[in-house]
């Protein structure tokens, strides 16, 4: 399997001034390719883009606008895009019963769905207009198991998952690729207000360099379609969903 070259290659990353995407964006930059941060955090954003050679753009995922705008700036300053990373995510959807949150709700599928929807639309012409490339996105576990904790999280990176699988083949004999990854409880911001209870349970805690290195393995790869789990202590790999009954 050949190794991600990154030279001449122009990657855009959503939520990419912390955690994943950050991680992802050195990562990329250390390849020799050229990163395009987006997010609504602008100081480490900018500060991260000066740190890598790259540009920075801020981009709240929930408009549309954006997403394009993002997409236009790594096309104006680099010349084009061949990987998007929609990675931009939040969580705390809340629940539907008596703890339901319609701004918790409407902020959660905006990011965490719109936003990747919404992604995809904005990259799909500068990517195809290079032959070819790469968008991944950002799921979770959550989206291929039950999480009574946070519903609406669960209900909108499950949609993220089948978007994914269905815009694969959709798009494979165009030679983009859509893939997602699916990582469990990483160490970034977003696990801090449940962190101090996982590590009194004992339940492991991901390292971001393990999803590092299964993003690295989605570009190395061939696959579309696929939903990539990163777990601590497996090596990640797609998961492998069971076909559905057929009519007879």
């Amino acid at each position: 399997m050949p190794a991600f070259d990154g030279s001449g290659k122009v990657a855009l990353i959503t939520g990419g001034s912390n955690g994943i995407g950050a991680a992802v964006a050195r990562r990329l930059a250390r390849e020799g390719a050229r990163v395009v941060l987006a997010d609504i955090d602008a100081e480490a954003g900018a500060a991260l883009a000066d740190e890598l050679d790259g540009a920075f753009v801020r981009c709240d995922v929930r408009e549309p606008g954006d997403s394009q705008a993002a997409v236009a700036a790594a096309v104006d300053r680099f010349g084009g895009l061949d990987v998007a990373f929609l990675n931009a995510g939040v969580a705390g959807g809340g629940g539907v019963g008596e703890d339901f949150d319609l701004a918790a709700y409407r902020r959660a599928m905006g990011v965490n769905l719109d936003g990747v929807v919404f992604g995809v639309h904005a990259a799909l012409p500068a990517i195809r207009a290079r032959g070819g490339g790469d968008i991944v996105a950002t799921a979770s576990m959550a989206a291929l198991t039950a999480t009574p904790f946070d519903p609406v999280y669960g209900a909108n990176k499950a949609a993220v998952v089948g978007l994914v699988r269905a815009l694969g083949p959709a798009f494979a004999d165009e030679g983009v690729r859509v893939n997602a990854l699916c990582p469990s409880f990483a160490d970034t911001d977003i696990l801090v207000p449940m962190k101090g209870h996982l590590q009194e349970t004992g339940f492991p805690i991901l390292d971001v360099d393990d999803v590092v290195t299964a993003f690295m393995q989605v570009l190395d790869g061939d696959g579309t379609g696929e939903a990539w789990y990163v777990v601590p202590g497996r090596p990640a790999e797609p998961f492998r969903f069971r076909g559905v009954p057929g009519p007879r």
